[in-house]
């Protein structure tokens, strides 16, 4: 079975709720309608999460519909000194009360749980606005605060919507825009966290699908600047069916660069050594250095998210679609491992 790049508008599903066909695109050109969906709503798996960070901070915003279990999370993650303080909300079987947009493209969402509220905006022309309100966070500091994602001219996406082999009602329909623009400020107690244009980016990660009954993933991504120009990535795998097109790709200036499987090599004893990982197609060579790592669980009856996550900095060198080698040094970005089970 060949890569296939599609390229106008087709459904995720029939009217009978089977997938159409797998492949990916630069553009979220299939279209999701939960309404079609035959399998159990306690499956549907639904997430936008958005990673932003400057020269001294990452931070790292989620609102996850899993079915069993909901979260609403922010994750603020020193750059400097390794410190991490996290902020999570549970909602047992949100079952789609989070209303989450069925486009990657418009709508927005809006949490609200006790005095907190963390609000992801979309725009016109692919701006996005993120807001978020905690009074009490980590050591009972405030944070609070405001910032701006614009878009590259021209920019693409890397967009795949995969199925499962084994499980003919699963599949993943994602969005990975590693390239936004962002400007604000978050106060987090007495500190300021400030975004300034050419100084601070941003990774969309947008997921809609069924889970099947059992995943183990690994997945990567970062964005910067490298001799001016501005340079990211997307790379993973796990248990789907890749082979009408891989969620691997390369960016400059906004343009995807497609690439062919990667591998990720990681110390079994660990995580904190430096990662090194390949292409099948030798297009991509790049190294990651871990700055620190969290580990998390979730669990709610029947099902349960196992995550291990780790930010640092990324070099290495990729062969572009049209030929030339670019080298890239200190990339800021994010890895994970995640299993779910149910």
């Amino acid at each position: 079975m060949m890569p296939v790049e599609i390229e106008a508008p087709v459904s995720v599903l029939d009217a009978s709720g089977r997938l159409i066909h797998g492949g990916w695109a630069r553009a979220p050109y299939f279209q999701y309608n939960p309404g079609l969906i035959r399998a159990s709503r306690r499956r549907v798996n639904e997430s936008d999460r958005y990673i932003i960070f400057s020269t001294t901070h990452l931070v790292i915003l989620e609102v996850l519909d899993s079915g069993y279990v909901g979260s609403s999370s922010i994750s603020v993650i020193s750059l400097k000194d390794k410190k991490r303080s996290t902020q999570m909300y549970h909602t047992p079987f949100p079952l789609g009360s989070f209303e989450m947009p069925e486009s990657s493209e418009t709508g927005s969402v809006r949490i609200k749980l006790k005095k907190m509220r963390i609000d992801f905006i979309t725009m016109k022309e692919g701006f996005r606005i993120i807001k978020a309100d905690i009074p009490t966070f980590g050591h009972h500091l405030r944070l609070r605060g405001e910032v701006v994602l614009s878009v590259p001219k021209g920019a693409e996406s890397m967009v795949t919507l995969m199925p499962w082999r084994r499980d003919k009602n699963a599949f993943r329909y994602s969005r990975r825009s590693p390239w936004y623009i962002v400007e604000g400020v978050i106060q987090f107690g007495p500190s300021e966290l400030i975004f300034t244009k050419g100084k601070a980016w941003g990774i969309f990660d947008w997921s809609r699908g069924v889970r099947p009954q059992e995943d183990v993933r690994y997945w990567a991504a970062a964005c910067g600047l490298s001799d001016g120009r501005q340079v990211g990535f997307n790379v993973g795998y796990d248990s789907s069916d890749s082979r009408q097109g891989t969620e691997n790709a390369f960016f400059l200036d906004g343009k995807l660069h497609k690439l062919d499987q990667v591998t990720f090599h990681i110390s079994p004893v660990n995580w904190l050594e430096p990662w090194h990982f390949t292409s099948n197609d030798n297009r991509l060579e790049m190294f990651f250095t871990p700055h620190q790592e969290q580990e998390e669980l979730n669990r709610m009856i029947f099902y349960s998210l196992k995550r291990r996550q780790v930010c640092g900095f990324f070099s290495g060198k990729v062969v572009l679609d049209d030929g030339p080698a670019l080298e890239f040094q200190n990339i800021t970005g994010f890895a994970e491992w995640r299993k779910t089970r149910f």
